[in-house]
């Protein structure tokens, strides 16, 4: 498929420019005076100039877009001021072009009714000037409106009318690849989530039939006849289970070995991960775990909750360590015997 850039569509329309400019300098001796013609191309050629800057927006402002419109107006009062209408003036209506390119340029920019007030002050100005060429019997309607054809104005508004349905067109086209770009990056997002839940799914199934098979097994062949030490040993494996599917990024070895001792010593340790240290350094992460580690091996407390902090906290988990009031207590809420803070930087 051939590209063309913009650069290039630029140079094109500016050099098409040009040219309308360079067939009013090659006729400037049909002109009754050549000066008003002389101002008209300057004009023509600031505003052209402008319309086409590289760097501009594809949708042109709307203070560019109104001074569009008035140098039309300016060229065509300019142009037909010192031209003859009952003569052949040729390429000296240069401006009928001229406008049309011009007018053509700002609804490709997306100024539609500005370029259709252009190219329909044009025509009306066209008939307008070409009553000066009626005869006696002839109709202003008719005259002008075939003076307007001879010179060109038909030809400008079929430019404008292209050119608006063609950025209409490419517009709509544009908002299709953006809906399907953003459908593609949706459906890209969707298969990288199943593919992540189908590897994560994967490798707990392999973890926990690495770790409860033996019990698994033991209990098939023993027809679930276990002794209070196997019973033991299951339920702390269930326990054990739960912390890998809970606790994620608050276990390593140190973590397991050390909650496994504590539940031994009859402490219910439960962790709860909520997913606010997965942005967190490895560094950090295993500073973190160290501190957890040790913690879990001091406490003599009953029920133990290790939870991952708020994101917007300064601490990355906090231990929090239960145990029933005393005797005779008047007080039915568990006593705090554990508060501790593990921060997310050194800092």
């Amino acid at each position: 498929m051939i590209r063309v850039s913009r650069y290039t569509m630029l140079a094109l329309a500016g050099l098409f420019s040009l040219y309308h400019v360079f067939r009013g300098v090659v006729t400037l001796s049909v002109p009754e005076s050549p000066w008003p013609s002389v101002a008209a191309m300057v004009l023509y050629i600031v505003a052209t100039t402008m319309s086409l800057w590289p760097t501009s927006p594809v949708q042109m402002p709307l203070w560019l877009g109104f001074f569009n419109l008035a140098t039309s107006i300016a060229l065509s009062l300019l142009v037909t001021s010192e031209l003859d209408p009952g003569s052949n003036n040729g390429y000296a209506t240069w401006h009928v072009a001229s406008i049309g390119t011009l007018m053509t340029i700002t609804a490709a920019r997306r100024r539609e009714w500005t370029a259709w007030a252009g190219v329909a002050f044009l025509a009306v100005q066209s008939v307008v000037w070409a009553a000066g060429a009626l005869e006696p019997g002839e109709t202003l309607l008719l005259v002008g409106l075939q003076q307007a054809a001879e010179i060109g104005v038909t030809g400008s508004v079929v430019w404008v009318s292209f050119s608006i349905v063609i950025a209409r067109a490419l517009a709509r086209a544009g908002r299709d690849a953006e809906k399907l770009v953003l459908a593609e990056r949706a459906a890209v997002d969707w298969q990288a989530a199943q593919d992540a839940h189908f590897t994560e799914r994967a490798r707990r199934l392999d973890e926990a039939s690495r770790l409860a098979g033996p019990t698994l097994r033991r209990i098939v062949l023993s027809g679930g006849d276990l002794t209070v030490e196997e019973r033991e040993e299951a339920r702390l494996l269930e326990a054990g289970l739960r912390d890998e599917i809970r606790g994620r990024r608050l276990l390593n070895d140190d973590v397991r070995r050390e909650v496994l001792a504590a539940r031994r010593r009859g402490t219910a340790v439960s962790l709860l991960d909520e997913g606010t240290m997965d942005e967190l350094p490895e560094v950090d992460v295993d500073r973190v775990l160290a501190v957890v580690a040790s913690t879990v091996a001091e406490t003599k407390t009953e029920r133990l909750i290790i939870r991952t902090a708020p994101i917007d906290s300064a601490a990355a988990v906090t231990l929090v360590g239960l145990s029933k009031p005393a005797p005779g207590s008047d007080d039915p809420d568990d006593d705090v015997d554990l508060w501790r803070e593990v921060p997310r930087t050194l800092a």
